[in-house]
């Protein structure tokens, strides 16, 4: 039970404990923390269902950990945490715990943006400021865009979206300096995981699958260099120097050569 991993945590910080989780803050945790979170992530992607288990207790675990140390502090208590999201919870659900009524998951969101916004309001706060800042960046981006378009603020098709970054290249492509090609690079890949929200795909997910690929590949190379030797041998001539090598960093003031395929191309 959750009840059971707070027992053992405050064994473990307790005098008689553990003196590396005794030393330990929420501060310190943090990071420990969030690869665990992304652990378990890569778990149910992975559809591996002992491995979840195992995660999920992992998260438990920190977040015990988390509520710990706030109750030493005299910060907050177990029973406040879950207070607290209890509440809300039943707060934002009316059509389970009240009266409202709603027949399908498309009603259910903009009801549930009503009520933050009328739980912000008197305050500072905007919807948009509930998206933490510490998430990743694509992921972080598409969240921002989905709570803007929820708020009325999107493209009125997605062939406007598709637009937009064909427009994105092109401007990344004629940018002359190294400031403005991180600048335009940033708004290609906005514009993309704009993209990647309109077809009600997840940017994270959609990038981190080639990217486990690529993985594999070069582990699978490495383990045998002949195999890289051969890809060499069969470079062209002209780009032997840049097999299996990092790319160049582009000089300031450089021309960008950047990918030789127009977005018209279709490739």
């Amino acid at each position: 039970s959750f009840e059971g991993i707070q027992r053992l945590v405050a064994t473990l910080r307790s005098p008689d404990g553990c003196p590396w989780d005794r030393d330990q803050s929420a501060d310190s945790l943090k990071h420990l923390f969030l690869e665990e979170c992304y652990e378990l992530v890569e778990a149910i992607e992975e559809g591996d269902v002992e491995k979840i288990a195992e995660e999920l207790g992992d998260v438990l675990f920190h977040g015990a950990s988390q509520i710990q140390i706030a109750e030493e502090q005299g910060d907050f208590s177990g029973a406040d945490v879950f207070r607290q999201v209890i509440e809300k919870l039943v707060r934002r659900h009316p059509h389970v715990f009240g009266d409202a009524v709603v027949e399908d998951p498309e009603e259910a969101v903009p009801r549930w943006d009503q009520i933050k916004r009328q739980e912000m309001a008197g305050t500072d706060r905007s919807i948009l400021d509930g998206v933490p800042k510490a998430m990743p960046a694509m992921g972080y981006a598409q969240a921002v865009q989905g709570r803007a378009a929820r708020m009325g603020f999107d493209w009125d098709a997605y062939p406007g979206v598709l637009d937009k970054v064909v427009e994105e290249l092109r401007e990344l492509e004629t940018a002359e300096s190294d400031d403005a090609r991180e600048m335009e690079l940033g708004d290609l890949l906005f514009s993309m995981v704009n993209a990647s929200r309109w077809m009600g795909i997840e940017a994270e997910t959609a990038l981190r699958r080639p990217t486990a690929g690529s993985t594999q590949g070069s582990r699978r190379l490495s383990a045998w260099p002949e195999a890289a030797d051969s890809i060499s041998s069969r470079c062209p001539s002209t780009r032997k120097k840049s097999c299996g090598r990092k790319p160049r960093e582009a000089k300031s003031g450089e021309p960008f050569r950047g990918s030789s395929v127009s977005p018209a191309s279709g490739s």
